[in-house]
């Protein structure tokens, strides 16, 4: 995958770009992402940016083919789910957001998304874990018993309802979360820089100690369920496109 970043002003678009993998990502989009996202934490000239799948879907998380390399040094998963972002980062999303690719949404400042779109956890029917964030992160964003259904049976929600929860800031047509976005961006860019930049760092500290905790037992959770062989069974049945046999071992 590439990750295309085009300056509008004071605004970056990152577009993530392997369309015929639905943007899901290897290795390769692991490195893109996180080069992608510190080139514009980096510039003095972006004051915020937007985060695209392009037109159709915004990622379908993780190729379980390849997987998704090893998370970085400033981004962790993805290259941006343990990102400590300095600068408001803002999903425009469409279609879907499955898996790793709802953890993505997750990990921004806000979420953008049209009508089409779709987010969900399938991770337990492939015998595994949301391992990027998605198991603590959920319930943060969304109702806690909404969270443990959606982790819990894979079931995906749609725009609609996640907006009526708060998941979602601002909800639009179908292809129009991109305009949508850039237009939430460019009020925060209007915005006084240090203030936006002081605002963003207190309230991301204040959920500091939850998030180190979060990923510490979601590790711990990640290693027992790989090491299973539902997880083997869940993810050769995704591969061959059958249903799984899961047997609890």
């Amino acid at each position: 995958m590439t990750v295309r970043l085009e300056r509008r002003g004071p605004i970056a678009v990152l577009t993530l770009d392997r369309p015929e993998k639905r943007n899901a990502f290897d290795a390769a989009a692991t490195q893109a992402l996180d080069s992608a996202l510190n080139a514009f934490e980096d510039d003095p000239g972006l004051r915020a940016a937007v985060l695209t799948g392009g037109p159709r879907f915004f990622s379908a998380g993780t190729d379980v083919r390849t997987w998704a390399g090893t998370p970085t040094e400033r981004g962790g998963p993805y290259g941006i789910a343990a990102r400590a972002l300095r600068k408001p980062l803002i999903a425009a999303v469409e279609g879907v957001a499955a898996g790793g690719g709802f953890e993505i949404a997750l990990s921004a400042t806000m979420v953008v998304a049209s009508t089409e779109a779709r987010f969900s956890f399938p991770e337990v029917g492939l015998g595994l874990v949301a391992e990027c964030g998605g198991l603590f992160r959920g319930p943060r964003a969304l109702p806690l018993n909404v969270a443990r259904e959606l982790l819990l049976t894979g079931r995906p929600l749609t725009a609609e309802r996640g907006y009526a929860l708060g998941l979602v800031n601002r909800l639009t047509e179908p292809g129009g979360a991109l305009d949508a976005a850039l237009a939430l961006a460019e009020e925060v860019a209007a915005q006084a820089p240090v203030a936006v930049a002081e605002t963003l760092a207190a309230v991301e500290a204040a959920y500091a100690e939850a998030n180190a905790a979060g990923w510490e037992s979601t590790a711990e959770s990640a290693v027992r369920v790989r090491a299973t062989a539902d997880a083997v069974e869940g993810v050769a049945a995704f591969l061959e496109r059958r249903p799984a046999r899961f047997s609890g071992r």
